[in-house]
């Protein structure tokens, strides 16, 4: 019960700062919210697949498309509620991470890396081939209902809590699946897959549940956001749009659900103010260059990132654990 307790209570302090916080910021911050908390939701499933079984995977972004158009081609074409979409598009993009994940399991490291990054680059070219279908290069367009139940509040204040709320219900269950055994077995297979495998563990079948389990996480985020900016097409999710998770990944920390908190929230920042990281640094070195000119962004992208990983190697997460550990030493009696 002792080591039920402090986790409950953290997510209890969660749960009310998720209640109490789109009251404290504007609306606008309330949709930026909304989009920390889809990549929150991404990025816990894929520390599940990267973060416990070593599988390491370029292609999420992919099953973010896959959960993305079947929320909108149901809601543009079918007329089914926004609600219902999500797991259903979860289900999907689960469904597909299943059929990833079993020719996956007799790959590893570099190669398994490539074949995702494969689907990950091939993946919009079908959306664009199947027009008829997903609506091609012109994408589909999503009529968005009025908050359900009564609610009185804006569309971004109510896409805050149904992410916040669907984020801190799917974290709830993956660290109780990775507490457990299946979390041990993966853990095992990560460290060594022929060790676990002579204690039993059945590699084919844990590495493609951590493919499914991954993708429907993943297929949950892509639903949200194709709910979030009401319209879909291939360019909603680009190739880079894997790497960038790995990166909020590795930045938030493997296996830390705050720290992934904010992996998410560097993703959906870092580009927002790249032009204030540009001014600060024009404070130190006397360059003149406009944060709006080509290519720019994304070297002030790249070059926090590599400064992040410099400074954090273990992510944040890491030092989020250290100052734990450190506050508890210092008030043991």
């Amino acid at each position: 019960m002792r080591r039920l307790a402090t986790p409950a209570a953290v997510f209890a302090l969660a749960a009310v700062a998720v209640a109490v916080l789109p009251h404290l910021v504007s609306d606008f911050h309330a949709f930026q919210l909304a989009n920390v908390g889809i990549y929150f939701i991404a990025l816990v499933g894929l520390n599940v697949l990267t973060g416990s079984s070593g599988q390491i995977s370029l292609g999420h972004g992919a099953f973010m498309a896959i959960g993305g158009y079947t929320s909108a081609i149901l809601m543009a074409n079918h007329g089914v509620r926004d609600l219902w979409t999500i797991p259903l598009a979860g289900l999907v993009a689960g469904g597909a991470g299943l059929l990833v994940g079993l020719p996956a399991t007799r790959l590893s490291g570099l190669y398994l890396a490539l074949v995702t990054f494969g689907i990950a680059v091939s993946f919009p070219q079908l959306l664009k081939k199947f027009e008829g279908f997903t609506g091609g290069t012109t994408g589909l367009i999503l009529n968005l209902p009025a908050a359900p139940f009564g609610l009185h509040t804006s569309s971004n204040r109510w896409l805050y809590y149904l992410t916040w709320g669907l984020a801190l219900v799917l974290a709830a269950l993956a660290w109780a699946l990775l507490r457990g055994r299946f979390g041990r077995a993966l853990r095992a297979i990560r460290d060594s897959e022929v060790a676990a495998a002579s204690s039993g563990i059945d590699l084919a079948l844990y590495k493609t549940l951590a493919f499914g389990i991954s993708a429907f996480y993943a297929g949950v985020a892509g639903s949200l956001f194709a709910i979030a900016t009401a319209y879909v097409n291939p360019d909603a999710f680009p190739v880079t749009l894997s790497v960038v998770l790995v990166v909020g990944l590795v930045v938030g920390g493997l296996g830390s659900l705050p720290g992934l908190v904010l992996g998410a929230a560097f993703i959906v920042y870092l580009p927002v103010h790249s032009g204030t990281l540009l001014r600060w640094f024009e404070q130190v070195v006397p360059v003149d260059v406009s944060p709006k000119a080509p290519g720019v962004p994304s070297v002030i992208y790249g070059a926090v990132v590599i400064l992040v990983l410099l400074v954090l190697p273990r992510g944040a997460g890491g030092l989020l654990g250290l100052t734990s550990r450190l506050y508890t030493r210092s008030y043991r009696p």
